[in-house]
């Protein structure tokens, strides 16, 4: 039988554990994107220079080179061109294309929502400046404002007052590939937000997992995620209702075998809130961290499924213990000089992956993009989890110069 070829859209280190995968069971592995110097391409088979948000020309370029399967895994830009090109060849498909570009485009997204009966947050969605800026009495503060289009919390803002809003609104612009952008009600929560992956086959959630979404409110972006554990901090109660919910977007979409990556909250109002639902892997090894705290291979289970191979048992199970993962970030641009953790961080290390080393130049976290490694962490019980976790920038500190 003829190797089965797996085109991966995008180039960086999130992709390295799926060419893992892939190379495992035995594909060819074709990696895309139009930076040839981005890490993964070191590791795949071949290297395919083309933009990935040019569907048309992925097209091409997947017909020529006779792939079994594409996927766009942790990479938001290429998500589309995945789809596009899975339904237009007759591969293994997300899901419709049509349901892909609604979950893919938050005013759209919000406005499904809305049609069928979730608890949405008021959102409206704008193509212009002058579309934005037309009708102020539409806006009340606060409010979060936001690319439709982009990920990693790269153009995001809140605004509180009036004369803020312009400028937020320039800076979501400027992040957006197509130049719309979405400004919804700051919904407050209540505990923490979750951000965390999750998976179907065949239309049907066979695995859900929430966390809790930490933020450095010190941070040039505070809305960057900086730190990810579980469990959450959801009710069972409530992690039911929204695993109901969520089933029940994914059936009216008409998705099929797919990795999401799901973003959720319970504002004080006391209603859960689905925020996002993309079909992808998280970009910040969410799928590898729930490998470690549950021992469920999301990663190996859709590598198979996109090439049409069975993707084998994927079930759920509980959390081995209480993990976190840390976002590793600079307070300040500058040079990078060393990490050091402190010996009153009371979690047992399982990895620390550290992207940088001495002298190289680092950037301000004011984006996913900026993170300059991640540490893995297990604690014994919740409350030492808790304690490290918001005392994260006195346990674990990036010295830059």
């Amino acid at each position: 039988m003829a190797q089965k070829k797996l085109m991966l859209l995008g180039g960086l280190r999130y992709l390295l554990p799926v060419i893992k995968a892939a190379h495992e069971q035995g594909y060819y592995v074709i990696t895309a994107d139009y930076l040839p110097d981005n890490v993964a391409h070191k590791y795949s088979d071949e290297y395919c220079n083309v933009s990935i948000i040019e569907k048309e020309a992925v097209l091409a370029k997947a017909r020529e080179l006779k792939i079994d399967g594409i996927m766009s895994f942790a990479c938001d830009p290429g998500v589309e061109t995945a789809s596009y090109v899975q339904n237009q060849m007759g591969l293994p498909s997300f899901g419709p294309y049509e349901s892909v570009q609604i979950l893919q485009n938050k005013d759209k997204f919000r406005a499904f929502l809305e049609e069928h009966g979730f608890n949405v947050p008021r959102a409206k969605g704008f193509h212009s400046m002058e579309h934005a800026l037309s009708d102020l009495s539409w806006y009340r503060f606060p409010v979060i404002v936001k690319p439709t289009d982009s990920a990693g919390s790269k153009g995001v803002s809140r605004v509180d007052v009036v004369q803020d809003l312009e400028s937020a609104l320039r800076y979501a612009f400027e992040h957006s590939i197509k130049g719309n952008v979405i400004v919804e009600e700051f919904l407050e929560k209540r505990g923490c937000s979750s951000d965390s992956d999750s998976y179907s086959e065949n239309g049907i959630l066979k695995f859900v997992s929430f966390n809790a979404q930490r933020f450095d409110l010190h941070a040039a972006n505070p809305y960057t995620p900086a730190a990810f554990s579980w469990p959450s901090t959801f009710t069972k109660e409530e992690e039911t209702y929204l695993t109901t919910e969520i089933q029940r977007l994914i059936s009216l979409l008409g998705m099929k075998t797919c990795v999401y990556n799901i973003e959720v909250r319970v504002a004080t109002d006391g209603k859960p809130y689905i925020m996002e639902l993309t079909p992808r892997g998280g970009g910040n090894r969410l799928c590898e961290m729930l490998r470690y705290a549950t021992g469920v291979d999301l990663i190996t289970a859709i590598t198979r499924a996109m090439v049409g191979d069975t993707p084998g048992v994927v079930e759920q199970k509980p959390y081995i213990g209480n993990w976190a993962e840390i976002i590793l970030h600079a307070d300040k641009s500058g040079m990078f000089v060393r990490l050091d953790v402190s010996p009153n961080l009371h979690a047992q290390v399982v990895e620390n992956d550290l992207w940088v080393k001495q002298g190289d130049g680092v950037e301000v976290f004011d984006g996913a993009n900026n993170a300059i490694g991640t540490m893995v962490l297990r604690f014994e019980n919740s409350y030492d989890l808790e304690h490290s976790i918001t005392n994260q920038n006195e346990l674990l500190k990036v010295v830059v110069n």
